[in-house]
């Protein structure tokens, strides 16, 4: 069975999506712990991020380097935090959190953002994303 990010990826379930290539796919994540922050996902399915081939984990890590640079200029922030934790959903993925202080990451504090907020920041990101470097 399909894990949930691979069910975003594919669009049967819907996301605000952030960029996309035919390996990776990055959208918002729906349980934010700062606004802006995204979840990087490669497609194939691997539970833990370590045991993914180089060549994807390589790929991986460059993609969530250019959607955290256009996450820095989408959203007013000192640096992207990343994280890597994977125990809620059996899929591979890297956490981007815009970050001023330390203490904005803190996974057990949660921001709520409304739709049109999600929408706006999400398409803030993609537009980033598109212009590149």
């Amino acid at each position: 069975m399909a894990s949930i990010f691979s069910r975003i990826a594919a669009g049967e379930i819907p996301s605000y999506k952030v960029a996309e290539t035919p390996d990776y796919f990055a959208f918002l994540d729906i349980n934010p712990v700062q606004k802006g922050h995204v979840l990087v996902i490669p497609k194939v399915e691997e539970d833990y991020i370590f045991d993914i081939d180089d060549d994807h984990f390589a790929g991986l890590t460059l993609f969530a380097k250019k959607v955290a640079r256009a996450l820095r200029r989408a959203i007013p922030c000192r640096k992207v935090a990343v994280a890597v934790i994977g125990l809620e959903v059996p899929h591979a993925h890297i956490h981007l959190v815009p970050i001023t202080t330390e203490g904005d990451l803190d996974f057990r504090h949660k921001v709520s953002l409304s739709d049109e907020e999600m929408k706006a920041v999400a398409e803030a990101i993609a537009a980033e994303y598109e212009k590149g470097e």
